[in-house]
Order: structure tokens, then sequence, then C-alpha cells
């Protein structure tokens, strides 16, 4: 018999009034039901699951993971009413994601989430212990892109994060949606003009290729705490602050605070139209070290 979880009705203030909201206080309601060893599973309003879709998150789970992110497909009806020229840029935009993520798992493989794998952590589909979901505080309250930032909370405390390619859910391509700042709108804006910049989470092939090579650097130090001397200069750290950033239970905070100090780590984005040119650039990067399933264990 299925169950439906029934949250209260309230009446919100308008700086509470929100996806981000909401997802916490039917993921906290949810967390209660369930106790300390349960299991949570959200999703969203506009999206159809599979059937399998329970079942394939908790053989993730059962695997080890601490939490899982789906896959997002878009209606195949709206997608069809959806410009041409979106999907193009789409593609591409996912092409450069994809190649970055795999440099990634060369340079810096995760037992926890091995190749193939992807890089998407939406709300739509995302799994995880309820034990893990109270470690980070739950949903963090935010009006949107809750789903990315409860992700980077778990990672930050070393959680299993496992990004399962078998876990697909089917999403609404609609372009006017209920949360400011989501998918609608983004379709929307794109629509009328390309944005100058991709997605925040690319970055220059060059750049993604020392940000995982450093990562882990900072990894290996962080487990046999050495002296660090040439990772210091390398990264443009002073050493006392170094050992100061690497002296932390979890590695995923002491990478954070170094992504945040570090000068030659500051972030810089991609212009839609240097995309191609950009997946040119991490496939030479790739060439020389080619993943296959062994080089990310």
């Amino acid at each position: 018999m299925p169950f439906r979880l029934h949250v209260p009705a309230v009446t919100l203030p308008p700086a509470a009034a929100n996806a981000g909201h909401a997802r916490q206080m039917a993921m906290q309601s949810a967390a209660a039901l369930a106790g300390p060893d349960g299991i949570l599973l959200t999703t969203d309003a506009d999206t159809v699951v599979a059937p399998d879709w329970i079942e394939r998150n908790l053989l993730a789970l059962a695997a080890g993971a601490d939490v899982v992110c789906g896959r997002v497909a878009l209606d195949a009806a709206d997608a069809a009413r959806i410009p041409a020229h979106l999907h193009a840029d789409d593609a591409l935009e996912g092409a450069l994601i994809e190649l970055l993520d795999r440099i990634a798992c060369s340079l810096d493989p995760d037992p926890a989430d091995p190749w193939p794998r992807h890089t998407e952590a939406a709300g739509a589909s995302i799994a995880v212990t309820a034990a893990a979901f109270r470690q980070a505080g739950g949903i963090p309250p935010v009006a949107s892109g809750e789903d990315r930032a409860f992700v980077q909370v778990l990672a930050r405390m070393d959680a299993a994060i496992r990004h399962d390619p078998t876990i697909i859910v089917t999403v609404s391509g609609r372009i006017h949606g209920r949360a400011p700042g989501g998918m609608a709108d983004t379709i929307r804006r794109r629509m009328q003009q390309q944005d100058e910049f991709a997605d925040a989470a690319v970055e220059p092939a060059v750049d993604a290729y020392r940000r995982s090579d450093f990562r882990r650097r900072a990894r290996e130090a962080w487990q046999r705490q050495p002296t660090a001397v040439d990772l210091a200069a390398d990264l443009g750290i002073p050493l006392p602050r170094l050992r100061t950033l690497l002296n932390h239970r979890w590695f995923g905070t002491a990478w954070a605070a170094i992504e945040l100090h570090s000068p030659v780590l500051v972030r810089r984005r991609v212009r839609f139209a240097d995309l191609p040119r950009q997946i040119a650039y991490a496939r030479d990067l790739l060439e020389p070290q080619p993943i296959t399933d062994a080089a990310c264990p």
C-alpha cells in the first residue's frame, strides 16, 4: 500500500516561502518518521521516476553510499518544443562537463564514485541515509540550489557520494516554473538569448586539470601529514597556513578551505562561445591517459 507523508499546512514568512525551505521541512518530517537507520528519498512535483527508482537507490546505498544522486532527463514532448539551438548549447556544455569529470576521475579517483558516473546533484533524484542527513544538518536554508548545496555539505564531511548513471528521472521542460532561479527560468532565459557564460561548475580545461591534480596532492598530504613545502609553494599558501588547513578531521573541509585560500585555484568561467575550444583542450589533456573503468576504481 503506498505511503504518503503529510506535512501540516503552515503559513511561512516571505523569506522562507521557497523550494529550499519546503524541501527541508518535508525531509525533516520524513527523517523523524524513518528513524536513525532510515533512508530518505526526495524528488520534485514535476518529476516522473522510473518503476525501479527506489530499488536502484537502495542498491547504491547498500553498496556503501551515504547519498545517491540520479540523472535528470527532459520530458520528450517538452524537449521537442525547445528550440534546437538550446539543445545544441546544452550538448556542448554537457560534453565539456563530462570531459572535465573524466580528468578528475583520472587524476584523483574516488572509490565511492567509480566510472561511469555523472556530476548532477538535482533534488529531482536524491537518496540519503537518515544518519547522513542529520549529520549534514538537513537541507541548507537557501531559496534555490538547495540540492547542490546539500550535496556540497556532505562532500565537505567526506560522505560517500555516488552519482549513479543508471538512476534516471524525467522532469518537465516547462518554461514557467514555480521556483525562481530553477530550470524553467534558465530555459526561458536561454530561449531569448544565449547566456554569456556556461554553468558555474564549468571551468577551463587546464584549470580543471590543475585543480584535480592539486586535490590529489592535498589528499596525500592530509593523509600522511608531510611537510608539504612544495605543495604550499605551488598553491601560493604560506606553509603554516596550509598545515592549519590540512589539520581537519575531514579532507573535504580541508580541501574547501584550500580552494578558498589559494590564488591559483580561483575559478574562471567559460563563455559559451569558447566551449568547442575547451572541449578540444580537454580531449588533448585526456589523450595520454585514457579513462577506463580500471583507471577509476
